[in-house]
């Protein structure tokens, strides 16, 4: 099984890139995308709600147009799909799908940005603990959990081109990186991190400064598994050259 995560920064924006066309050649059996800024799906052209042989799920904010959203596009279909974290404040603003597949729970999340201001950090963190108790009370019915999305947080040094000059921003503070660390010690593991030790790979490169074309990014999109599914984990990889938007599309294959 091949998934595929990205953040387009606006589906209609990636759509009229080629983005549809990427898709369905790509093939993949499931495709999780954040950051789809769209309200309402019924709004949508055919052609993105439901491409090739894929159906759809999506996850809207409730209040304000183009903003957040999630998708999930899937060949298979899931037993039961459901949104949110069950909290309200965290749930208005459309960030999270869960689809149950036979052996798995996937959790296809786009996590808040802290950048704007100390109320957005903190809601940022609250919004990681509640995700957290989420996958921990997954795993206590004994559902292993694949986790993707845009987790707006590099983990460490070697996951950002310039740590050193952004020790005190949102997505590189000491807060952010040791709850990465405690979820990981909760059982989850980074499946890149598995497949490849090595620096300069990068998910998100900042547009104004056209830093893609100089790899200076940052490593911000992930795909977690609980550590039962680790030996199904075949492999974990960045498509970089994928166009469209600030981030770059990741993936894993699992044998199942």
């Amino acid at each position: 099984m091949r998934i595929l995560s990205w953040n387009v920064n606006g589906i209609r924006s990636v759509a009229g890139k080629g983005m549809l066309d990427w898709l369905v050649k790509d093939g993949a059996d499931i495709i999780c995308l954040q950051e789809t800024k769209v309200f309402a799906p019924q709004e949508l052209d055919e052609s993105i709600r439901s491409p090739g042989a894929y159906e759809s799920h999506w996850n809207s904010a409730k209040e304000k147009k183009g903003y957040s959203g999630v998708v999930l596009y899937t060949k298979q279909r899931p037993q039961k799909v459901e949104q949110g974290l069950g909290i309200d404040k965290f749930d208005a603003e459309g960030r999270t799908l869960v689809a149950y597949y036979d052996s798995f729970a996937l959790l296809n999340v786009y996590f808040p940005n802290g950048k704007q201001n100390k109320d957005r950090l903190q809601y940022k963190m609250d919004f990681y603990d509640a995700f957290l108790s989420l996958c921990d009370g997954l795993r206590k019915k004994n559902i292993p959990v694949v986790m993707c999305g845009d987790y707006n947080t590099a983990h460490t040094d070697i996951d950002l081109a310039r740590p050193r000059e952004n020790e005190s921003a949102s997505g590189f503070l000491p807060a952010e990186r040791a709850w990465i660390d405690k979820y990981i010690a909760h059982g989850y593991e980074d499946t890149l991190r598995m497949f490849h030790r090595e620096p300069d790979l990068y998910t998100w490169w900042d547009f104004k400064t056209g830093a893609r074309a100089r790899n200076v990014g940052w490593r911000i999109d992930y795909f977690f598994v609980s550590r039962d599914l680790t030996p199904k984990v075949k492999d974990a990889f960045i498509l970089k050259d994928v166009p469209g938007s600030d981030h770059c599309p990741i993936g894993i294959e699992l044998a199942l």
